[in-house]
């Protein structure tokens, strides 16, 4: 008896004309920037094992490895041409981990679990603010219509930055100067709050995206003893230098609006003298041309 329907023979398969084989090779510079992203995420999630260990200076120890591993993967993307959306996504995401994350359950394990339900939501309120303001940057990244000069700012603090600031009281704490007394539990709580505040703000901070992107000939040497100074002054002093650079990084706000307001006036005059320009040479115009023009 045969067999109701016939057999179905595919016949041997073809690729289609202009798609990728299945398993392509992906380049090396596209590999690298990623991988040091991965690098600063493993240095975030170490921090959180650090805090839950009460290992405070390991945990703030991981947090500036990360910040530093942050400020790297970008110039090295750009710098090997690597660039890409998978990238940036995950540069967010792991962004948000070591500096949303991390530095609030640090804060919440060192102090701020004194005063329980306070103290997480002061703690909440950082990492939302940090997620927010992650989301906005990735926003107005390909924003067309920025000035040239908007590159030397960025709206609010950064979240690298905020990390940073958000754990001046643990320096302080750890150089001496402030006591572990539980009754500074709501100060530092509204200190967390403030510096959340400034990460979702609108004002502007100094960005330093053209710092180091062409030194003179004459200052290269200079710039590397005081690199080589910088850096044993951390290893020796780490928390008195972090303390210092907090301190100095929250004077710069004010500064930082100073000089924007500037450039907003400049801007401003600019277009101004651009159009009474254009009136004084419809005046020029007679009237036929005038009719013309308009």
């Amino acid at each position: 008896m045969s067999a109701p329907f016939a057999p179905y023979d595919p016949g041997p398969t073809r690729r289609r004309r202009g798609r990728a084989p299945r398993f392509s090779r992906v380049p090396l510079r596209l590999i690298l920037p990623n991988l040091v992203t991965l690098l600063a995420l493993c240095s975030g999630l170490t921090a959180i094992r650090m805090a839950l260990e009460a290992r405070w200076d390991y945990a703030i120890g991981a947090i500036v490895i990360a910040a530093v591993l942050d400020a790297l993967d970008g110039r090295v993307a750009r710098l090997l041409k690597g660039t890409s959306k998978f990238g940036a996504e995950l540069d967010s995401l792991a962004d948000f981990v070591n500096f949303g994350v991390a530095p609030a359950l640090i804060l919440y394990s060192w102090l701020l679990q004194e005063v329980r339900s306070i103290g997480w939501i002061a703690a909440l309120v950082f990492s939302i603010s940090a997620a927010l303001r992650l989301a906005r940057f990735n926003v107005s990244i390909d924003d067309p219509d920025k000035p040239a000069w908007a590159v030397n700012f960025f709206t609010g603090v950064p979240a690298p930055a905020g990390a940073l600031s958000v754990l001046f009281p643990v320096y302080l704490e750890l150089v001496g100067v402030l006591p572990h007394w539980p009754e500074l539990a709501p100060a530092v709580a509204l200190y967390v709050v403030a510096i959340a505040l400034l990460m979702v703000s609108r004002l502007p901070t100094f960005s330093g995206k053209k710092l180091g992107s062409r030194v003179r000939r004459d200052l290269v040497l200079p710039l590397f003893v005081a690199a080589v100074f910088l850096v044993a002054l951390l290893v020796s002093y780490p928390f008195e230098i972090l303390a210092l650079g907090v301190a100095g990084y929250l004077v710069s706000i004010p500064l930082a609006w100073h000089w924007h307001q500037k450039y907003l006036k400049g801007e401003a005059a600019e277009t101004a003298d651009e159009d009474g320009e254009e009136e004084t040479d419809l005046d020029h115009l007679g009237d036929d041309d005038k009719d013309d023009a308009g």
